[in-house]
């Protein structure tokens, strides 16, 4: 398969700092180290975005890859974002958000192209960033915060020692669905993953 449409930009939304690395609001940059690794690619500082970037090609010549892991705080993750897809001249439609997601239950992946931001910053920076809702979300589902726990708190608090048991098997899953979206496409990809 070739990228005669040119390549893809896969955004990992997370928070920068040894602080948040374990936060539910980070398996975004857990998603973008996997994909970088499964490439046999290295994510590095960008000279023109305040961004780690790693390129790379799903599979001997197949698809190109542009992995982001934006280095500002999430609500700004769309600055990064659109000065990687206009250096690489690449349109939205070819944009991934891989994302944390409250109103999925924990150990679900669901895909999606468009759509609100349901209170998630860097979505919402990278809609405004961008000029537009229609690109691809892979949504890692986090679940509902237990009681009454603000949901701010929540998402910035780290994964349980529970679901650390099988965080592992769906950052996983998420890349899958991820290389999934490049090759096959959005509806094939939901067809193939909502099931499960």
């Amino acid at each position: 398969m070739t990228d005669e449409a040119g390549p893809w930009l896969v955004v990992g939304l997370g928070n920068p700092g040894r602080e948040y690395a374990g936060n539910r609001h980070n398996v975004g940059f857990l998603v973008a180290e996997l994909l970088a690794s499964r490439m046999g690619a290295k994510l590095g500082r960008h000279k023109r975005a305040v961004a780690e970037v790693a390129e790379g090609r799903l599979g001997f010549g197949g698809p190109k890859l542009v992995l982001v892991k934006p280095l500002t705080y999430m609500n700004l993750s769309g600055g990064p974002v659109v000065a990687l897809a206009q250096f690489h001249k690449i349109p939205p439609a070819r944009v991934i958000a891989v994302h944390d997601e409250l109103d999925i239950p924990y150990g679900q992946v669901r895909v999606k192209c468009g759509g609100g931001e349901g209170g998630h910053n860097g979505l919402r920076s990278m809609s405004k960033s961008l000029g537009t809702k229609d690109y691809v979300r892979v949504r890692f589902g986090i679940g509902r915060p237990p009681g009454r726990q603000d949901p701010a708190d929540f998402v910035l608090s780290d994964f349980s020692s529970a679901e650390r048991k099988e965080l592992e098997f769906l950052v996983d899953r998420a890349a899958d669905v991820v290389e999934s979206v490049v090759t096959r496409g959005v509806e094939p990809t939901q067809n193939l993953y909502h099931g499960a």
